[in-house]
């Protein structure tokens, strides 16, 4: 009987489909790895060009400090040499006092004499008060504590007058200061809070608070309230009180605290006038920056779309919890759909003796 003969288990065909097999897998890995690289290439082509625009806005940034710093220095030496002269002036003033004093027992004095020794020093009074006014000025602009410079070093026109001893800035953070359209709108409100705050219609609000806060006088107290649905400080745990004017600490801390609210929810106009009643002594000045007629009062309303003849009704309202003698003036940004801000706001600003202010997209 023929022996049977064995069956190898490694025979050629199971190692070509072992090494078919690894080689399949190796093939994988190389082609992975280029895209990974490509990839890779991509990411970092973006971070580069993220840091060179960041160190031209680093170097941009410098040269207008170094600008700033000599203009300092210039009107340093300046007030310097306008005090110098106004001693001098000073000096030569009463040494025509004394010639006058001295001209007034000569009996031998002449007439003429003394009075151009009285025109002389008229003249020089004059000098000296010019003198004295343009140190004064000086001196202001060096004591401004926040500084506010826009594009171009354009001049900002408005007609506002920045003042008063109690100063409160209202800020409408209602989901419309988000963008001028109902679709915009729609659109970012649902966007993260990052992308929120980079919209250009809320970036323009944020400026316009800077450049207020910027030309605030340093004797005032102010206070920035914000409101949608409902009224707050905007600088956490300082509801119903003043911040001062005259420190850079308080005015730094209210800009940042500015930069990170969030817009969103209803307009409710009344609670931001029911929250500046709170506040001691009551405001003086009113700056009221906001997009529109308000969409709820106290209470939000059952429906869901507020009519115009609704808002009308709403806004009258609430201007009826204002004082009359409170100046309000009014910062109002673009908004599709609203006819009837502009002539209701109007009215309020003219009412009170305040100013009414239509932004352009690029102010300030």
């Amino acid at each position: 009987m023929a022996r049977r003969r064995e069956t190898p288990i490694f025979s050629m065909s199971f190692l070509d489909c072992i090494c078919c097999g690894f080689g399949a897998i190796i093939l994988l890995f190389v082609i992975n790895d280029a895209r990974i690289h490509d990839a890779r290439k991509e990411v970092m082509k973006d971070l580069r060009g993220e840091v060179a625009l960041g160190e031209l806005e680093v170097l941009k940034e410098k040269k207008n400090l170094v600008r700033a710093r000599n203009l300092l220095e210039d009107m340093t030496k300046e007030l310097v040499k306008t005090e110098g002269r106004a001693r001098e002036i000073t000096q030569r003033i009463e040494e025509i006092r004394r010639e006058l004093a001295k001209a007034d027992k000569d009996t031998f004095s002449s007439k003429e004499h003394v009075n151009k020794l009285m025109s002389d020093l008229k003249a020089l009074e004059e000098e000296l008060k010019r003198l004295r006014a343009a140190a004064v000025v000086a001196e202001r602009e060096g004591e401004r504590l926040k500084g506010f410079k826009g594009v171009g070093d354009r001049q900002y026109l408005t007609g506002m007058k920045i003042g008063g001893d109690r100063i409160v800035i209202l800020v409408d953070c209602s989901a419309s200061m988000l963008d001028d359209n109902i679709v915009g709108i729609i659109r970012r409100r649902n966007m993260a809070l990052e992308e929120k705050l980079k919209s250009p219609k809320w970036v323009q609000t944020v400026a316009t608070v800077d450049w207020i806060l910027a030309q605030l006088p340093p004797t005032s107290k102010f206070q920035i309230v914000g409101f949608n649905d409902k009224a707050f400080p905007v600088v956490a745990g300082t509801a119903g009180t003043w911040l001062e004017g005259g420190s850079s600490e308080d005015l730094d801390k209210a800009g940042k605290a500015m930069h990170g609210v969030e817009p969103g929810k209803a307009t409710s106009l009344i609670s931001a006038f029911e929250a500046i009643r709170s506040f001691e002594g009551g405001p003086d000045n009113i700056f009221l920056l906001t997009d529109g007629l308000p969409t709820m009062g106290s209470k939000k309303s059952w429906g869901s779309r507020v009519s115009s003849k609704k808002r009308k009704s709403i806004y009258a309202a609430a201007v009826a919890k204002l004082s009359a003698r409170i100046p309000v003036n009014i910062i109002l940004y673009h908004m599709e759909g609203d006819p009837g801000a502009s002539p209701a706001f109007w009215q309020l600003a003219k009412t009170t003796q305040g100013s009414f202010f239509c932004p352009a997209r690029d102010w300030p």
